[in-house]
């Protein structure tokens, strides 16, 4: 796959492209990208994703609150994937976003990109405002020379697969079917830092993770099942927090923390990449240390039987997509 970030470093070949975030990169972005590459073998042509480095509307709206499925290097690393030719991405500016969709088209498309035909999502809108649709980019792109596919929508048992779905399912703790949407687990790369070392007198000691990136979205508050990797490559079943630990009641800060279950050793400053298979519980405050501790003990059985059950599968494997 070849990596374009300048507009004027390839554009003698022709190609059959798209446009969009993609953020997350899930099943449904997938379905377009296959779709963008048999069209490409039919014609001839190389097969083409425009994207962009940063989210249009937090250009737009620094004030946006910005949660990332995906960041842009992650990004980038799930489309090598798919097996696209080549990958555009654009810095999107208030000066792009003054353009109207026949500029756009012919200006960034047409002569920079030489994209021949364009398909489109069943509901995406480009240009100034968003205001035009898809009868406007046919008539613009029959002027031009550029023949424009609208696809359908991408489900999965009756749900419209898209980055706010699965947005949604991760804010409620449903990793389950937001990893079936994605196609694979969702992940959160990260640093292990200090922390207050209380997991380790109560027998589980933790990791403290510091999540490379400030707008990647953490999911719900709870106890999850995970698969670690560090950064040698070693993969360890994780038994993960997130919340506030309200039965220490140490402080009101969110916090990651994951045991590595049958690891000794140190894993300060390593970097790791943690994997999630499946909600355990709900974050709740204990009466007692006594009754965590317990607790802490069933959710390692249930952490345990849910990766045994489910590491076999494609949704916790990057390498499937």
């Amino acid at each position: 796959m070849k990596i374009i970030d300048h507009l004027y470093s390839d554009t003698d070949a022709y190609s059959v492209a798209t446009i969009g975030f993609f953020d997350g990169v899930h099943s449904g972005h997938r379905f377009l990208i296959e779709h963008v590459r048999r069209e490409a073998r039919i014609n001839g042509f190389s097969s083409m994703l425009i994207t962009f480095a940063d989210h249009p509307r937090q250009v737009m709206n620094p004030d946006f609150n910005l949660q990332l499925l995906t960041t842009n290097n992650e990004k980038l690393e799930l489309l090598r994937h798919t097996g696209v030719d080549k990958v555009v991405t654009l810095n999107f500016t208030p000066e792009m976003a003054s353009l109207s969709a026949r500029q756009f088209m012919e200006d960034i498309l047409f002569c920079k990109c030489g994209v021949r035909q364009l398909l489109i999502g069943h509901d995406h809108r480009f240009g100034r405002g968003r205001s035009e649709g898809f009868e406007d980019y046919c008539r613009y792109g029959e002027e031009m020379g550029m023949q424009i596919i609208q696809t359908d929508a991408y489900q999965q048992d009756e749900v419209q697969i898209s980055s706010s779905f699965i947005r949604q399912c991760l804010h409620a703790g449903d990793i389950l079917n937001a990893n079936r949407a994605l196609g694979y687990a969702y992940y959160l790369d990260g640093t292990v830092t200090g922390g207050y070392q209380l997991g380790r007198k109560m027998g589980y000691p933790t990791a403290n993770l510091t999540v490379d990136h400030p707008y990647k979205l953490i999911p719900a508050d709870g106890v999850y099942a995970t698969c670690v990797t560090l950064a040698d490559g070693q993969r360890y079943v994780g038994m993960l927090n997130i919340g506030r630990r309200p039965t220490v009641g140490n402080d009101s800060q969110r916090t990651i923390e994951v045991h590595l279950l049958d690891f000794s050793g140190n894993l300060y400053n390593q970097h790791l990449r943690i994997e999630f298979i499946s909600f355990i519980r709900p974050e709740i405050k204990f009466p007692s240390i006594a009754e965590l501790i317990a607790q802490l003990a069933h959710d390692e059985v249930e952490v345990r039987k849910s990766v045994i059950l489910r590491t076999d599968s494609n949704i916790d494997r990057l390498e499937t997509l």
